[in-house]
């Protein structure tokens, strides 16, 4: 068999696996970092493991349709749960493993899982929590054993002796583990993933193993994906992108994916892979590049000159040789003196030297942003995707990327625009339902399989690029008629480092205002550099110079939107830099890092009020959540400042 194999042929995940170990047998398909070394794991050994765990899960009584929920981060072990849980026909639900005991009390009763399989004591413990809420739950398998020796194990069960008890019970359930796994087909379902609930309730999305074999096929064979390329797996394994990475496509395109020992390792573990697929949602590329711009500031003139220099050089050339256009001979040797003195140090220390496919998706990245990574030469394409798309819905083709377009259908997706803007797709990629939600999956996709995704946009004419706007719900008119696209502005004001996240208000009103977060991490080393104590965030955020800082960030940007003739209406006149960063645990952001922008217009409407009526500052009290899920409040009073903004003549553009 071959990678070129019809995906009809291999039609559950497990046949996958099952042709990889045939094919690949001697290649890496894990490796994961511990203790500060590498460990690695061949297709072949990974097929062992993988059988150990599915016969093991037979033993503990896992029917056909079981749902098996998986929480944790990153590991070899809990990739394999998802296969071993496919194998015995049983459905995988992978949960966000910084979710709090409460969050997954919902998806575990929603989706009625009879096992959990948990990374460490502090999963086990949140389950434990909520157990007796649990009406179905009857095992737990653990992956850590450390602090759980003396926990009461009627219920759970080491991830090693599960696979112990599978070996031993190989002859016994060998039969009826390969009945299961022949069983499968491309009806089946490969997976059950929770929306973020951005504005509800998490849906289940269920997708089966057509939606995920030939999303992975196509949009492998659209970046020639193949069995020597490396991917680094550090995004939640509850999110629809890290499965179609590090399961869907690893397994199509039989690559290696490589899980790093923890977040704090995760840039250290990167540039030792130094991966040559890569994905990343805007933030992880906003941090990056904040980090840049710190250690910048740190360097001596002499560094700080030569940065500038060619970086300037970079922004003007380097997108024109990345996408094989014709530059000029001086041009060439200059920025080959730069990859040799700037660029290639940059790069190896981001973990980039290798990048032959680089990503972002999830929310729009800034153009500077964007524009920054591919002008050192780095591949960085957009893509736009969705939960119920299996991922793709559009994709940037070599050779024409650009940062205002998130590119053109992928292999097999088929666009429309309805004619209030919103974008439709279609594709073998869709959906099956939500699960136990008829009614929303009806409103969601229709007879034809037409999906409706929620954001506004348009298809140039010319490019058959795909351009989105915004968020179908969040974009609508100013008073004076303009269109109000929040997220464009949003987008300006992040690609400065010491700006973390930005709100913007102005829908129905005379003026657009914003909340912002600074970023800790930037404006701290600021404050360190400049002899300024603070003893809080709260105190930071709100020091006059900092204020002063933001204040000079939002009057560019204003004159950079007011060069837009549709969305010049969107400059900022008044601003607060908020006491508190927006956090998921208080429920302002989602696991995903997307604004909740009716739950936080709601719990903020005091300063929202300051922010229209003139006040020169608002006193507020803000409830918050700590880590141990007790709650608490804190009392601010905000300065209420104006941005400088640049007078326009306003089209009036109907946000139908």
């Amino acid at each position: 068999m071959t990678a070129s194999q019809s995906s009809s042929e291999l039609c559950s995940v497990p046949a996958l696996l099952a042709r990889n170990a045939s094919q690949y047998g001697a290649r890496p398909a894990y490796r994961e970092k511990e203790f500060g070394i590498w460990q690695s794991w061949t297709w072949a050994e990974t097929s062992v493991e993988i059988e150990a765990l599915a016969l093991g899960l037979l033993n503990l009584g896992v029917a056909p349709g079981d749902h098996i929920a998986i929480i944790g981060r990153n590991r070899p072990y809990l990739y394999w749960s998802m296969v071993a849980a496919q194998s015995v026909g049983a459905v995988p639900v992978p949960l966000y493993q910084d979710a709090v005991a409460e969050e997954m009390a919902y998806v575990l009763d929603h989706c009625g899982a009879r096992f959990v399989i948990a990374a460490d004591q502090e999963q086990v413990d949140k389950v434990i929590e909520i157990q007796d809420r649990l009406e179905t739950f009857e095992h737990m398998v653990y992956l850590d054993p450390r602090g759980l020796r003396k926990y009461d194990h009627s219920k759970l069960h080491q991830f090693s002796h599960v696979q112990d008890q599978g070996r031993a019970a190989r002859d016994e359930l060998m039969s009826e583990l390969d009945k299961r796994r022949s069983g499968l087909d491309y009806d089946s379902t490969c997976v059950m993933l929770y929306t973020s609930g951005t504005t509800g309730k998490p849906k289940g999305v269920v997708l089966s193993n057509r939606n995920i074999i030939e999303t992975a096929k196509n949009s492998s064979e659209f970046d020639s994906l193949v069995a020597g390329d490396e991917v680094l797996a550090y995004l939640p394994m509850a999110w629809v992108g890290d499965f179609i990475f590090s399961i869907g496509q690893a397994y199509w395109a039989g690559f290696c994916v490589n899980c790093p020992e923890s977040a704090d390792t995760m840039m250290t573990d990167l540039r030792e892979i130094a991966p040559s697929y890569y994905f990343a949602p805007p933030r992880v590329f906003e941090t990056q590049l904040t980090s840049i711009m710190i250690r910048m500031e740190d360097a001596g003139p002499f560094k700080k000159r030569l940065f500038k220099r060619f970086m300037d050089h970079a922004r003007k050339v380097g997108p024109k040789l990345l996408d094989g256009e014709s530059v000029g001979a001086m041009d060439r040797i200059m920025y080959r003196l730069g990859e040799w003195t700037t660029y290639g140090p940059l790069k190896n220390a981001l973990g980039f030297s290798k990048v032959r496919v680089g990503y972002t998706a999830g929310e729009a990245i800034g153009p500077e942003i964007f524009d920054f990574y591919r002008s050192m030469g780095i591949n960085l394409k957009q893509l736009y995707g969705q939960t119920e798309a299996s991922v793709f819905i559009t994709q940037q083709p070599d050779g024409e990327v650009r940062s205002d377009t998130v590119g053109v259908p992928s292999p097999g997706v088929e666009l429309k625009i309805a004619e209030n803007g919103e974008v439709y797709y279609r594709s073998p990629g869709v959906f099956v339902e939500y699960f136990k939600n008829a009614d929303s999956t009806a409103g969601t996709k229709d007879a034809e399989g037409w999906v409706a995704t929620g954001d506004a946009g348009f298809i140039e004419k010319d490019t058959g690029h795909l351009r989105i706007i915004d968020r179908a719900k969040d974009v609508g008119q100013m008073a004076s008629g303009a269109l109000f696209a929040p997220k464009y502005v949003e987008n300006k004001l992040k690609f400065y480092p010491n700006i973390l996240e930005a709100v913007v208000f102005g829908n129905g009103r005379d003026e657009c205002t914003a909340f912002l977060n600074i970023d800790l991490t930037a404006v701290g080393n600021w404050a360190e550099r400049n002899n300024i104590a603070y003893a809080s965030y709260q105190e930071l955020a709100g020091h006059p110079e900092v204020l002063a800082q933001i204040e000079g960030h939002i009057a560019e940007v204003n004159a950079s939107v007011a060069g837009d003739e549709m969305l010049s209406g969107c400059q900022v006149h008044r601003f607060v830099v908020l006491h508190k960063e927006l956090d998921a645990d208080d429920g302002e952001l989602t696991r995903t890092r997307k604004v909740r922008r009716r739950i936080i217009e709601e719990k903020f409407a005091d300063i929202i009020t300051a922010l229209y009526d003139g006040s020169p500052q608002v006193s507020t009290e803000t409830e918050v959540t700590y880590e141990d899920g007790r709650k608490g409040s804190i009392k601010a009073t905000l300065e209420v400042r104006s941005a400088k903004t640049v007078p326009v003549t306003v089209s009036k553009v109907a946000a139908e």
